[in-house]
């Protein structure tokens, strides 16, 4: 694995006639007066909704009419061309293979699980990175972490790219058909072993978290119910270690009555699947399921502590609706504790590197190197605290602010940050912006520099703070006089970047 951390060979020349920044200095914004930001209202929903600001994506919001109707058509995503994301995939050929030809490509020692799994987690960043379909790509993420199967593992790898298509086909549908996609999807089986459940020997994993995680939650059911739902379950099966093919066998059904909570049923067919639509149709209606997933959501896109008057009307939604998705986030953006939702969202580590990416502008290429940028964003992730869907438990990755707001978290992105700020790793099969390609104007004051990137980088003007910072870290003043052969563009302007990218408005959502 290569560290995310710029070489110490890496550190460009200091300069020799450093102009320190008067002490009375007064940090007052210039405003660029070239730059288009978005306005308050639109950035908002492109922090909560969105990967992170560029200048395209805020083109496209304007084409649209504005951020709602841009919303609303993000809400439709196979209404939106996305060529280049849907190309993505064939940057890495061995996540079209079949389960059995991955098997036996790990037995051969060609390639093992572990690296077709950085693969998917490489294609996932670089595909959060180019899509246009921002808010569609957001809730494939929110749902293959609340049905959570780790990447890790001998076992799952090998049905698990097929298990994030089945939760990306569903994402933004009805959450009756997502849930029946996920739990009856062999790399669920077997993750949490209802690939081996049989009536004579039932695994209760599946059964048990399917109440506890997926669904109604802890305290709604009794561990009579757990033991029923395990039955339920019973008849999805993979050959395990041969052929891996995925089937429902008959024969391997527990029948007889089965009892979950307030769902009843005969069970008295050996063929269980209509069983198990019922029972999974059921859990997703339940009431304590549409209150854990409203609230998920407004976790998500609210806040770690959302008002109960939310969650209450989100259930309604969820439940008029019939557990349709985009019904409720529709209802969600259209309330006032959407709106006035002030508090940040900490950024995961995934985040932090998409979002880095896109507001540096860089163009990662096809792979043609072990070490090429679209290989090792993955490790960067990873250098940073935690790469896409390697969390071990079964509950998969947190999503409030405290999980990821540590000291060791914000120096890991501080590093981060520098290397690509000075285009110094990755430097393979990407192109970064040059210093010079980021100047707007053949001169121009430091001040209105620096307002410019923030409106180029984070869809916002500057503040006082900010433009302090810049300061500080650069040694130059607000009023200096900046163009192409200053010496901030030879060999400081790496700090200017890094900067911008170290403050809470990048590092937050």
């Amino acid at each position: 694995m290569t560290s995310s951390a710029r070489p110490s060979t890496a550190r460009p020349r200091a300069r020799t006639a450093a102009r320190p920044a008067a002490a009375a200095t007064t940090y007052t914004p210039v405003r660029y007066p070239g730059g288009a930001p978005l306005d308050a209202t639109a950035q908002h929903w492109v922090r909560r909704f969105t990967y992170g600001y560029t200048p395209a994506l805020a083109e496209q919001i304007r084409a649209a009419g504005g951020v709602r109707p841009w919303f609303e058509r993000q809400l439709q995503p196979a209404s939106i061309p996305d060529a280049a994301a849907d190309a993505l995939i064939t940057w890495w050929p061995s996540l079209r293979r079949s389960p059995q030809e991955l098997w036996q490509r790990q037995v051969d020692e060609i390639e093992g699980g572990w690296v077709v799994m950085a693969s998917y987690g490489s294609w996932l960043l670089q595909r959060r990175i180019t899509t246009q379909r921002q808010v569609h790509e957001m809730m494939t993420e929110f749902w293959e972490s609340h049905f959570h199967v780790p990447v890790n593992g001998d076992a799952p790898f090998v049905h698990r790219v097929s298990y994030g298509d089945a939760i990306r086909r569903h994402a933004l549908g009805r959450f009756a058909a997502l849930l029946e996609a996920a739990v009856t999807h062999p790399a669920m089986g077997i993750f949490l072993d209802n690939a081996v459940s049989t009536a004579r020997t039932p695994n209760e994993n599946l059964g048990r978290e399917l109440l506890e995680l997926h669904t109604v939650g802890r305290g709604a059911y009794t561990e009579t119910d757990v033991k029923n739902s395990a039955r339920i379950l019973t008849g999805y099966r993979v050959q395990m270690w041969s052929t891996w093919v995925a089937e429902y066998k008959p024969a391997d059904h527990a029948v007889g009555p089965v009892r979950v909570m307030d769902f009843q049923h005969a069970n008295a067919a050996p063929d269980g699947r209509p069983v198990v639509r019922a029972y999974l149709s059921y859990l997703a209606r339940h009431p304590a399921t549409a209150r854990r997933i409203c609230r998920r959501l407004a976790v998500k896109f609210v806040s770690d502590d959302p008002p109960a008057a939310l969650v209450d009307h989100l259930v309604q939604v969820y439940l008029s609706s019939g557990t349709d998705i985009s019904a409720v986030l529709r209802a969600l953006v259209a309330r006032p504790e959407f709106t006035a939702a002030a508090a940040p969202k900490v950024r995961d580590p995934g985040e932090d590197v998409v979002a880095t990416y896109r507001a540096l502008g860089a163009q990662i290429t096809r792979p043609t190197v072990t070490d090429g940028a679209a290989v090792q964003i993955v490790w960067q992730a990873h250098a940073i605290g935690s790469q896409p869907f390697a969390w071990g438990r079964p509950d998969g990755p947190p999503i409030d602010n405290a999980a990821w707001s540590s000291g060791s978290r914000a120096l890991a992105s501080f590093s981060f940050h520098w290397s690509v700020a000075g285009g110094w790793y990755p430097s393979k099969d990407i192109t970064y912006r040059t210093p010079a390609q980021w100047l707007p104007r053949t001169e121009m004051s430091f001040a209105m520099l620096v307002d410019y990137l923030c409106i180029r980088m984070l869809g916002r003007v500057s503040t006082a703070a900010i433009l302090r910072a810049c300061c500080e870290v650069t040694n130059y003043a607000p009023a200096t006089r900046i163009t192409a052969q200053h010496n901030l563009l030879k060999w400081e302007f790496h700090r200017l970047l890094s900067t911008i990218l170290d403050t809470p408005d990048h590092l937050t959502r």
